[in-house]
C-alpha cells in the first residue's frame, strides 16, 4: 500500500509539469514574451557593468539632442543620455512589477486559502471584505494608497501590491473551494493530519498553477499601474530614472523632441506585451483540457 506522501497526486504532479514544459515549449507566442523578459531583465541585472554614461550626468550643450552615434536613443532636458535612463529605469518598473505581484501573492493567496479551506463565517467575512475592495476600481485604488504612503518606488510598489490583492484571494478561495472535496484530502484527513498540513500539503500545490498566471498577468498591469504612479509624481522620484517620469517629462516635449518620449513608451508596450504573452502561454500549458 502507498502511503499519503506517495500518493498519486505527487506523481500526477510531476507528469503535469512535464507535459506543461512539452506545450510551453511549442508555443511560440509564449517563447517570444519570455525573449522579451529576458531581453529587459538582462539590461535591468546587468546595467551597473554596462560601458554606458551615467544616467545622472547632465550635459548643458546636449539638451535635446536627436539619436546620433554619440547618443543613440537622444537626449533629453537635461542633456541625460536616454539609452542609460532606459536601461537603468528598466530596474524600476521590473522591480516594482514583480515585488507588487509578490506582495499580492504572499498576502493573497493565505487569505484565500483559508477563506476556501474552512468556510463559515470566515469564509464570509473574507470574501464580504474581498468584494468591497474589488469594487473599487485599481487603478484608483493604488493612486490613492501612493499618495497617502508618500511618493517614492517602495510606498508605490505597496500600494499597487494591495490593491492587486483581492484578486488573488479570490482567485485562491475559488480553486481551492474545487480542490478540497479530491478524495486526496479526504484521505488526508483520514489519517489524521491537521489543518495546516493538508493545506500546504495537499491543498496549496494543486491550486498553484492558475495562480502563477494569474501572477505573470499581473505583473504586466502593475509594471503600468508604477508607470502611471511615476507620471503622476507618486512613483520613482527624480533624478532617479524611471519610464513613467520619463514620459512625464516627456510630454513637455513632444514637438520638439518626441524621441523623449518615443523610447519609453515603447519600453513599456513591449514589457506589458511580453508578460502577457508568456501569461497566455502559462495559461494554455497549465490547463489540463488542452491537448
Amino acid at each position: 500500500m502507498t502511503t499519503i506522501d506517495q500518493a498519486p497526486p505527487v506523481l500526477a504532479a510531476k507528469r503535469e509539469h512535464s507535459r506543461a514544459w512539452r506545450k510551453m515549449k511549442k508555443n511560440k507566442s509564449a517563447l517570444v514574451g519570455a525573449v522579451i523578459i529576458l531581453f529587459f531583465t538582462t539590461l535591468a541585472v546587468t546595467a551597473p557593468i554596462l560601458p554606458i554614461i551615467d544616467p545622472l550626468a547632465t550635459s548643458w550643450s546636449a539638451i535635446r539632442k536627436a539619436p546620433s552615434a554619440m547618443y543613440w536613443l537622444g537626449t533629453d532636458d537635461l542633456g541625460r543620455d536616454i539609452l542609460s535612463r532606459m536601461i537603468w529605469g528598466a530596474q524600476a518598473s521590473l522591480m516594482a512589477g514583480v515585488f507588487s505581484v509578490a506582495i499580492s501573492v504572499c498576502i493573497g493567496v493565505p487569505f484565500g486559502l483559508v477563506a476556501g479551506y474552512f468556510g463559515g463565517w470566515v469564509d464570509m467575512v473574507i470574501s464580504r471584505v474581498t468584494e468591497a475592495l474589488l469594487a473599487m476600481p485599481f487603478l484608483i485604488m493604488a493612486i490613492a494608497l501612493a499618495a497617502f504612503l508618500g511618493p517614492s518606488l517602495m510606498n508605490a510598489m505597496i500600494a499597487i501590491g494591495l490593491s492587486a490583492m483581492p484578486i488573488f484571494v479570490r482567485l485562491t478561495r475559488g480553486q481551492v473551494l474545487a480542490v478540497k472535496t479530491e478524495d486526496y484530502v479526504e484521505g488526508a484527513r483520514a489519517v489524521g493530519l491537521n489543518h495546516l498540513e493538508i493545506m500546504l500539503r495537499y491543498i496549496l500545490p494543486n491550486v498553484l498553477a492558475p495562480i502563477i498566471v494569474q501572477a505573470t498577468l499581473t505583473i504586466a498591469t502593475a509594471i503600468i499601474a508604477e508607470a502611471s504612479l511615476s507620471f503622476l509624481g507618486l512613483g520613482q522620484q527624480p533624478p532617479a530614472p524611471s519610464w513613467g517620469s520619463m514620459l512625464n517629462v516627456a510630454k513637455n516635449f513632444l514637438n520638439q523632441a518626441p524621441w523623449m518620449a518615443m523610447w519609453p513608451g515603447a519600453a513599456i508596450f513591449l514589457v506589458v506585451i511580453g508578460f502577457n504573452l508568456l501569461g497566455d502561454g502559462l495559461r494554455d500549458a497549465l490547463d489540463p483540457r488542452e491537448a
